[in-house]
């Protein structure tokens, strides 16, 4: 994964600059610009109704660093990697900090570095993995089960493995208790099937759409899709002060954990499952008619979500979720009733699968990238541009 990073001169150096260069007028750098997604999203509308103040939301993933952007933002959370130590708050992959980034980032002097979904949303880091290469069921079930117990609202998920009993177990548990677990469907080009935890029913499944609004080209299909957010050049924070883009079915995960916390801030009331259905009713429908195996009920559109008239679950009204770019201006339009769907029992390499227990088998969608070479100093600023994809 190549990296587009911000990096601090030293003093002695800053200060040779500016000894010999005429002072120049301050101004932000260009990474919420890069952000393409926040337009696309009309984030100024939502963050104007909603920012996702007092809500928690657990990154289960590699960690997360307290990188400028999001160190206000980022509680003590904890380690669970057998025989490790620490609060979460360590990075060594990226992922994760990517992750908590792009969903409750709050940049620097209101307009410097990356801004995430729900700026004023907590982080609280479970970390489970070290090298995002492996993960076992039995770590993921754990990292959930005790993002749950600390009483986080939403659990963000960006990553795959195989079933097993306690994670099934901690996933469920954690949805009766009314929380939102949102997972990614995971990347093609590491995998060919639906992994866990986004297999498990009541599970929020993400899908990846592109920077034209259609469904990209890696994100995996299949019937228990429900939402497709921005996963094309994400452009987010790394540890060690640095910035990425990045693709993937992971970043898109971590969009609509943002948007479930701007939900849940707006209406404290609604269930899980009565936000889960905020936010595919008010969708903006891009593929077939109805819901489909691409995007499910189509494209999130988080400003009808926090100001569209919904009917509640089992009211016996329906009505579809308007197609097109998200306006914002649709704040009476009835949304569509979106019943639970449930999983078929796994068949074939699923079914053996399903009899492996707790092993390890997929994550990240290929988080490990290659850092690209080269580098231009202007003024203070060193940076690199490059991909990758989670």
């Amino acid at each position: 994964m190549t990296a587009k990073s911000h990096r601090i001169v030293s003093g002695a150096v800053a200060l040779a600059i500016a000894a010999v260069a005429p002072a120049a007028p301050a101004r932000a750098d260009s990474f919420r610009n890069d952000q393409w997604y926040l337009k696309t999203l009309q984030i100024s509308k939502a963050h104007a109704i909603s920012t996702g103040n007092g809500i928690t939301v657990a990154v289960v993933d590699s960690g997360s660093a307290p990188h400028p952007d999001i160190r206000n933002n980022l509680l003590a959370g904890a380690n669970l990697i057998p025989g490790s130590k620490g609060d979460g708050r360590i990075d060594s992959a990226g992922h994760g900090t990517n992750m908590a980034a792009i969903i409750a980032a709050h940049g620097r002097n209101n307009n410097d570095g990356v801004l995430g979904i729900a700026p004023r949303a907590e982080i609280l880091p479970v970390k489970i993995t070290n090298s995002g290469n492996q993960i076992s069921a039995e770590t993921m079930g754990r990292g959930v089960k005790w993002a749950a117990d600390q009483g986080a609202e939403v659990i963000n998920v960006s990553a795959q493995t195989g079933p097993g009993f306690e994670l099934i177990n901690s996933v469920k548990s954690a949805i009766q208790n009314n929380i939102v677990v949102v997972a990614g469907v995971g990347n093609k080009s590491s995998q060919a099937i639906i992994a866990y935890p986004a297999a498990i029913d009541g599970v929020l499944v993400v899908g990846a759409i592109d920077r034209n609004g259609k469904r990209a080209s890696f994100s995996v299909t299949d019937r228990k899709i429900q939402l497709c957010a921005p996963g094309v050049d994400i452009t987010t924070a790394e540890p060690q002060r640095k910035y990425v883009d990045v693709d993937g079915t992971s970043a898109a995960t971590a969009v609509v954990s943002g948007a479930v916390a701007l939900v849940r801030a707006k209406f404290p009331d609604l269930s899980q499952a009565e936000v889960i259905h905020r936010l595919t009713a008010t969708a903006d429908d891009i593929g077939p008619p109805g819901r489909d195996d691409e995007c499910g009920f189509g494209r999130l559109n988080i400003v009808r979500a926090l100001t569209a008239d919904v009917a509640p679950l089992g009211s016996g009204t329906s009505a579809p979720a308007s197609g097109g770019v998200a306006s914002g201006s649709s704040t009476s339009a009835p949304g569509a009733i979106r019943p639970e769907f449930a999983s078929p029992a796994p068949t074939g390499n699923a079914a053996e699968a399903e009899s492996a227990g707790n092993g390890s088998v997929l994550l990240f969608g290929g988080l490990a990238g290659v850092v690209a070479a080269g580098a231009l100093v202007l003024a203070l600023v060193l940076r690199r541009r490059g991909r990758g994809r989670v």
